[in-house]
Protein backbone atom coordinates (compact mmCIF):
# COMPACT_ATOMS: atom_id res chain seq x y z
CA UNK A 1 0.00 0.00 0.00
CA UNK A 2 1.52 3.36 -0.76
CA UNK A 3 1.78 5.84 1.81
CA UNK A 4 0.20 9.12 2.31
CA UNK A 5 2.71 12.11 1.77
CA UNK A 6 1.20 13.72 4.77
CA UNK A 7 2.96 17.56 5.45
CA UNK A 8 1.55 17.70 9.33
CA UNK A 9 4.66 18.33 11.72
CA UNK A 10 5.46 16.01 14.37
CA UNK A 11 5.26 17.85 17.83
CA UNK A 12 6.84 15.03 19.51
CA UNK A 13 9.68 12.95 18.84
CA UNK A 14 10.16 9.84 20.60
CA UNK A 15 14.25 8.72 19.58
CA UNK A 16 16.99 10.79 21.59
CA UNK A 17 19.49 12.42 19.92
CA UNK A 18 21.92 9.67 20.75
CA UNK A 19 19.67 6.75 19.19
CA UNK A 20 19.91 8.47 15.89
CA UNK A 21 23.67 8.35 15.57
CA UNK A 22 25.04 5.33 13.89
CA UNK A 23 27.20 3.36 16.25
CA UNK A 24 30.12 2.99 14.34
CA UNK A 25 29.71 6.33 13.18
CA UNK A 26 33.77 8.24 13.17
CA UNK A 27 32.35 10.71 15.74
CA UNK A 28 31.73 8.89 18.42
CA UNK A 29 35.61 7.30 18.65
CA UNK A 30 35.85 10.79 18.27
CA UNK A 31 33.77 12.09 21.19
CA UNK A 32 35.54 9.10 23.26
CA UNK A 33 39.01 10.52 22.82
CA UNK A 34 38.09 14.47 23.32
CA UNK A 35 35.73 14.37 26.45
CA UNK A 36 38.15 13.08 28.88
CA UNK A 37 41.13 15.75 27.24
CA UNK A 38 38.14 18.43 27.87
CA UNK A 39 37.59 17.34 32.08
CA UNK A 40 41.39 17.54 31.88
CA UNK A 41 41.13 21.16 30.94
CA UNK A 42 38.35 21.84 33.64
CA UNK A 43 40.68 23.66 36.23
CA UNK A 44 42.49 25.88 33.75
CA UNK A 45 38.53 26.96 31.78
CA UNK A 46 37.75 27.80 35.76
CA UNK A 47 40.42 29.96 35.88
CA UNK A 48 39.69 32.00 32.79
CA UNK A 49 35.52 32.59 33.59
CA UNK A 50 34.48 34.94 36.66
CA UNK A 51 31.84 33.41 39.63
CA UNK A 52 29.49 36.55 38.40
CA UNK A 53 27.86 37.57 35.30
CA UNK A 54 25.95 35.61 33.20
CA UNK A 55 26.60 32.12 32.03
CA UNK A 56 28.31 32.32 28.51
CA UNK A 57 28.99 29.44 26.15
CA UNK A 58 30.69 26.43 27.99
CA UNK A 59 34.34 26.13 26.68
CA UNK A 60 33.84 22.56 26.43
CA UNK A 61 31.20 23.20 23.99
CA UNK A 62 33.03 25.60 22.25
CA UNK A 63 35.63 23.25 21.25
CA UNK A 64 33.92 21.10 19.91
CA UNK A 65 32.29 23.21 17.93
CA UNK A 66 35.60 24.46 16.83
CA UNK A 67 36.59 20.76 15.77
CA UNK A 68 33.18 20.46 14.17
CA UNK A 69 34.37 23.30 12.06
CA UNK A 70 37.66 21.90 10.90
CA UNK A 71 36.63 17.98 10.86
CA UNK A 72 34.04 19.22 8.21
CA UNK A 73 35.13 21.64 6.79
CA UNK A 74 32.99 24.57 7.54
CA UNK A 75 34.57 27.41 6.06
CA UNK A 76 33.07 30.37 8.91
CA UNK A 77 31.67 30.91 12.34
CA UNK A 78 28.26 31.64 10.64
CA UNK A 79 27.90 28.15 8.72
CA UNK A 80 28.95 26.65 11.10
CA UNK A 81 26.03 28.16 13.57
CA UNK A 82 23.72 27.29 10.64
CA UNK A 83 24.56 24.15 10.51
CA UNK A 84 24.32 23.46 14.07
CA UNK A 85 21.10 25.38 13.59
CA UNK A 86 19.78 21.59 12.03
CA UNK A 87 22.43 19.12 11.98
CA UNK A 88 21.56 16.13 14.69
CA UNK A 89 24.86 14.80 13.90
CA UNK A 90 26.61 18.03 14.73
CA UNK A 91 24.13 18.87 17.88
CA UNK A 92 24.67 15.37 19.64
CA UNK A 93 28.77 16.10 19.60
CA UNK A 94 28.52 19.64 20.61
CA UNK A 95 26.55 18.67 23.50
CA UNK A 96 23.19 20.62 22.19
CA UNK A 97 19.93 18.63 22.55
CA UNK A 98 17.66 19.29 19.56
CA UNK A 99 15.81 22.08 21.83
CA UNK A 100 19.08 24.45 22.65
CA UNK A 101 18.85 27.15 20.73
CA UNK A 102 22.24 27.88 18.82
CA UNK A 103 24.65 30.92 19.42
CA UNK A 104 24.48 34.42 17.62
CA UNK A 105 27.91 34.02 15.28
CA UNK A 106 29.13 37.02 16.77
CA UNK A 107 29.02 35.72 20.28
CA UNK A 108 30.72 32.77 19.60
CA UNK A 109 33.69 34.63 17.68
CA UNK A 110 33.68 36.92 20.96
CA UNK A 111 33.71 33.78 23.36
CA UNK A 112 36.69 31.33 20.89
CA UNK A 113 38.89 35.01 21.51
CA UNK A 114 38.80 34.36 25.11
CA UNK A 115 40.12 31.06 24.40
CA UNK A 116 42.76 32.82 22.87
CA UNK A 117 43.78 34.89 25.30
CA UNK A 118 44.06 31.81 27.62
CA UNK A 119 45.79 30.15 25.26
CA UNK A 120 43.45 26.88 25.62
CA UNK A 121 45.13 25.75 21.64
CA UNK A 122 48.22 24.98 23.17
CA UNK A 123 46.85 23.38 26.43
CA UNK A 124 44.71 21.57 24.21
CA UNK A 125 47.17 20.38 21.72
CA UNK A 126 49.74 19.39 24.87
CA UNK A 127 46.64 17.15 26.13
CA UNK A 128 46.01 15.40 22.67
CA UNK A 129 50.06 14.94 22.73
CA UNK A 130 50.25 13.36 26.11
CA UNK A 131 47.37 10.84 25.26
CA UNK A 132 49.72 9.80 22.54
CA UNK A 133 51.98 9.12 25.03
CA UNK A 134 49.94 7.73 26.99
CA UNK A 135 49.28 4.88 24.51
CA UNK A 136 53.02 4.91 23.35
CA UNK A 137 52.49 5.69 19.63
CA UNK A 138 54.61 9.07 19.62
CA UNK A 139 58.88 8.53 19.58
CA UNK A 140 61.30 10.78 21.29
CA UNK A 141 64.35 10.20 19.72
CA UNK A 142 63.45 10.86 15.98
CA UNK A 143 61.55 13.87 14.28
CA UNK A 144 61.22 16.48 11.12
CA UNK A 145 61.12 19.65 10.43
CA UNK A 146 59.09 20.71 7.43
CA UNK A 147 57.83 24.36 6.61
CA UNK A 148 55.07 25.92 4.38
CA UNK A 149 53.59 28.73 3.42
CA UNK A 150 49.79 29.76 4.57
CA UNK A 151 47.98 32.45 1.99
CA UNK A 152 47.27 35.40 4.40
CA UNK A 153 43.11 36.61 4.93
CA UNK A 154 44.27 39.86 2.65
CA UNK A 155 44.88 41.29 -0.85
CA UNK A 156 46.99 42.89 -3.03
CA UNK A 157 45.26 45.85 -2.67
CA UNK A 158 45.93 46.38 1.07
CA UNK A 159 49.44 46.56 0.43
CA UNK A 160 50.40 49.82 0.34
CA UNK A 161 53.29 51.87 1.52
CA UNK A 162 54.36 52.26 4.82
CA UNK A 163 54.72 56.00 5.04
CA UNK A 164 51.48 56.87 2.98
CA UNK A 165 48.87 53.94 3.60
CA UNK A 166 46.23 55.81 2.63
CA UNK A 167 43.57 54.14 -0.64
CA UNK A 168 44.16 54.56 -4.10
CA UNK A 169 41.44 57.20 -5.26
CA UNK A 170 37.64 55.81 -5.94
CA UNK A 171 37.41 54.92 -9.18
CA UNK A 172 33.23 54.48 -8.86
CA UNK A 173 33.45 51.64 -6.42
CA UNK A 174 35.05 52.59 -2.88
CA UNK A 175 34.32 49.29 -1.64
CA UNK A 176 36.40 47.66 -4.20
CA UNK A 177 38.86 50.23 -6.42
CA UNK A 178 40.44 48.93 -9.54
CA UNK A 179 44.03 49.50 -8.92
CA UNK A 180 47.27 49.10 -11.59
CA UNK A 181 49.88 48.15 -9.73
CA UNK A 182 52.50 48.14 -13.26
CA UNK A 183 55.37 49.42 -13.01
CA UNK A 184 55.30 49.99 -9.37
CA UNK A 185 58.12 48.44 -7.04
CA UNK A 186 56.59 46.92 -4.23
CA UNK A 187 58.80 45.21 -1.50
CA UNK A 188 58.16 44.36 2.31
CA UNK A 189 60.84 47.02 3.44
CA UNK A 190 58.52 49.77 2.15
CA UNK A 191 55.01 48.17 2.24
CA UNK A 192 52.53 46.45 4.36
CA UNK A 193 49.09 45.26 4.55
CA UNK A 194 46.81 47.31 5.97
CA UNK A 195 44.10 44.51 6.70
CA UNK A 196 46.75 42.51 8.00
CA UNK A 197 50.09 43.77 9.00
CA UNK A 198 51.59 40.69 10.34
CA UNK A 199 51.18 39.27 6.51
CA UNK A 200 54.65 39.49 4.45
CA UNK A 201 54.15 39.30 0.54
CA UNK A 202 55.85 36.10 -0.63
CA UNK A 203 55.83 33.00 -3.17
CA UNK A 204 56.53 29.30 -3.20
CA UNK A 205 58.73 29.74 -6.23
CA UNK A 206 60.83 32.22 -8.16
CA UNK A 207 58.54 32.46 -10.81
CA UNK A 208 55.40 31.93 -9.26
CA UNK A 209 52.44 34.81 -8.20
CA UNK A 210 53.31 36.56 -5.22
CA UNK A 211 50.85 36.44 -2.16
CA UNK A 212 50.45 38.01 1.22
CA UNK A 213 51.22 34.97 3.58
CA UNK A 214 52.89 33.58 6.82
CA UNK A 215 55.17 31.38 7.41
CA UNK A 216 53.56 27.75 9.51
CA UNK A 217 56.24 25.35 10.49
CA UNK A 218 55.53 21.78 12.52
CA UNK A 219 57.81 19.25 14.37
CA UNK A 220 57.04 15.99 13.31
CA UNK A 221 57.91 12.58 15.18
CA UNK A 222 58.95 10.31 12.72
CA UNK A 223 57.01 7.00 14.42
CA UNK A 224 53.72 7.60 13.01
CA UNK A 225 53.79 11.33 11.82
CA UNK A 226 52.32 13.33 14.49
CA UNK A 227 53.03 16.88 15.12
CA UNK A 228 54.58 17.62 18.06
CA UNK A 229 55.38 21.11 17.86
CA UNK A 230 54.16 24.32 15.92
CA UNK A 231 55.41 27.92 14.88
CA UNK A 232 53.83 30.86 12.84
CA UNK A 233 55.91 33.43 11.57
CA UNK A 234 56.34 36.25 9.27
CA UNK A 235 57.87 34.33 6.09
CA UNK A 236 61.59 36.63 6.05
CA UNK A 237 64.72 34.26 4.20
CA UNK A 238 65.83 32.36 7.70
CA UNK A 239 62.43 32.43 8.79
CA UNK A 240 61.86 28.42 8.39
CA UNK A 241 64.92 27.45 9.66
CA UNK A 242 65.06 29.48 12.77
CA UNK A 243 61.65 28.23 13.80
CA UNK A 244 62.96 24.93 13.65
CA UNK A 245 65.71 25.36 16.05
CA UNK A 246 63.68 27.30 18.30
CA UNK A 247 61.09 24.04 18.41
CA UNK A 248 63.57 22.23 19.18
CA UNK A 249 64.14 23.81 22.06
CA UNK A 250 60.88 23.66 22.85
CA UNK A 251 61.13 19.57 23.50
CA UNK A 252 61.53 17.49 26.52
CA UNK A 253 65.66 16.77 26.98
CA UNK A 254 66.24 12.80 26.39
CA UNK A 255 69.12 10.73 27.35
CA UNK A 256 71.40 9.99 24.01
CA UNK A 257 71.58 11.54 20.35
CA UNK A 258 68.24 12.24 18.55
CA UNK A 259 67.53 12.65 15.09
CA UNK A 260 66.38 15.42 13.14
CA UNK A 261 65.03 14.56 8.98
CA UNK A 262 65.01 17.34 6.77
CA UNK A 263 64.63 18.78 3.25
CA UNK A 264 67.83 20.22 1.31
CA UNK A 265 66.14 23.71 2.00
CA UNK A 266 68.05 23.19 5.65
CA UNK A 267 71.04 22.02 4.43
CA UNK A 268 72.99 25.50 5.49
CA UNK A 269 76.35 25.38 7.43
CA UNK A 270 74.54 27.42 10.59
CA UNK A 271 71.52 25.41 10.56
CA UNK A 272 73.74 22.08 10.68
CA UNK A 273 75.39 23.56 13.55
CA UNK A 274 72.84 24.69 15.56
CA UNK A 275 70.88 21.35 14.93
CA UNK A 276 74.32 19.50 16.47
CA UNK A 277 74.47 21.81 19.49
CA UNK A 278 71.24 20.73 20.95
CA UNK A 279 72.52 17.50 20.29
CA UNK A 280 70.33 16.26 17.54
CA UNK A 281 71.88 14.19 14.53
CA UNK A 282 70.97 16.59 11.58
CA UNK A 283 69.77 13.90 8.90
CA UNK A 284 69.51 16.28 5.89
CA UNK A 285 68.98 15.89 2.21
CA UNK A 286 72.42 17.41 1.20
CA UNK A 287 71.75 20.03 -1.45
CA UNK A 288 75.70 20.38 -2.90
CA UNK A 289 75.01 22.98 -5.08
CA UNK A 290 74.00 25.86 -3.03
CA UNK A 291 77.19 26.54 -2.01
CA UNK A 292 80.16 27.23 -4.24
CA UNK A 293 82.30 24.34 -4.61
CA UNK A 294 79.80 21.77 -4.42
CA UNK A 295 80.08 21.47 -0.92
CA UNK A 296 76.93 20.78 1.67
CA UNK A 297 77.04 20.54 5.08
CA UNK A 298 76.05 17.33 5.55
CA UNK A 299 78.87 14.85 4.99
CA UNK A 300 79.59 10.92 4.75
CA UNK A 301 79.80 10.59 8.50
CA UNK A 302 76.38 11.54 8.69
CA UNK A 303 74.51 9.81 5.16
CA UNK A 304 76.65 6.65 5.51
CA UNK A 305 74.27 5.09 8.57
CA UNK A 306 71.31 2.69 7.74
CA UNK A 307 69.32 5.24 10.16
CA UNK A 308 70.07 8.03 7.90
CA UNK A 309 68.13 6.45 4.97
CA UNK A 310 65.40 5.50 7.30
CA UNK A 311 64.58 9.59 8.54
CA UNK A 312 64.82 10.29 4.58
CA UNK A 313 61.77 7.96 3.86
CA UNK A 314 60.06 9.20 7.16
CA UNK A 315 59.84 12.41 6.29
CA UNK A 316 57.89 12.36 4.09
CA UNK A 317 54.89 12.10 6.34
CA UNK A 318 55.39 15.64 7.50
CA UNK A 319 53.61 16.30 4.09
CA UNK A 320 50.56 14.02 5.11
CA UNK A 321 49.78 16.95 7.72
CA UNK A 322 49.95 19.41 5.81
CA UNK A 323 47.91 18.42 3.10
CA UNK A 324 45.03 17.29 5.59
CA UNK A 325 45.51 20.88 7.22
CA UNK A 326 44.97 22.70 3.98
CA UNK A 327 42.15 20.40 2.59
CA UNK A 328 40.37 19.58 4.86
CA UNK A 329 41.14 21.96 8.27
CA UNK A 330 40.66 25.23 6.56
CA UNK A 331 44.12 26.29 6.38
CA UNK A 332 44.85 26.78 2.02
CA UNK A 333 43.46 30.33 2.54
CA UNK A 334 43.15 31.76 5.81
CA UNK A 335 39.95 33.03 7.37
CA UNK A 336 41.55 34.88 10.51
CA UNK A 337 44.15 37.75 10.19
CA UNK A 338 46.87 38.37 12.70
CA UNK A 339 49.63 36.20 13.69
CA UNK A 340 48.92 35.44 16.98
CA UNK A 341 45.19 34.42 16.36
CA UNK A 342 46.59 32.38 13.01
CA UNK A 343 49.56 30.57 15.23
CA UNK A 344 46.32 29.60 17.40
CA UNK A 345 44.48 28.60 14.97
CA UNK A 346 47.03 26.49 13.17
CA UNK A 347 48.15 24.63 16.51
CA UNK A 348 43.98 24.12 17.40
CA UNK A 349 44.10 22.79 13.22
CA UNK A 350 47.37 21.07 14.17
CA UNK A 351 45.58 19.20 17.53
CA UNK A 352 42.43 18.24 14.82
CA UNK A 353 44.74 16.34 12.88
CA UNK A 354 46.40 14.58 15.52
CA UNK A 355 42.87 13.38 16.77
CA UNK A 356 42.20 12.23 13.43
CA UNK A 357 45.42 9.68 13.19
CA UNK A 358 44.96 8.77 16.91
CA UNK A 359 41.51 7.57 16.16
CA UNK A 360 42.71 5.35 13.32
CA UNK A 361 46.01 4.24 15.16
CA UNK A 362 43.78 3.00 18.62
CA UNK A 363 41.23 1.78 16.42
CA UNK A 364 44.33 -0.82 15.05
CA UNK A 365 45.25 -1.79 18.59
CA UNK A 366 43.61 -5.41 19.48
CA UNK A 367 41.52 -4.69 22.68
Amino acid sequence: MRGADERQAVLFSYRSIEDRVPADHPLRAMRRLVDPLLVALSPRFQEMYSALGRPSIPPEQLLRALLVQVLYTIRSERQLMEQLDYNLLYRWFVGLTPDDAVWDPTVFTKNRDRLLAGNIAEAFFNQVLALADQHHVLSHEHFTVDGTLLEGWASHKSFRPIEDPTPPPSDGDPSNPSVNFRGEKRSNATHRSVTDPDTRLVRKTHHGAAFLGYQASVLTENRHGLIVQTDVRAPEHHAERDAALEMLTLLDPARGRRTLGADKGYDTPDFIAGVRTLGFTPHVSPNPIRYRGGQSAVDGRTTRHAGYAVSQRKRKLVEEGFGWQKCVGLLRKLHHRGRELVGWIFAFTSAAYNLVRLRTLLAAVPA
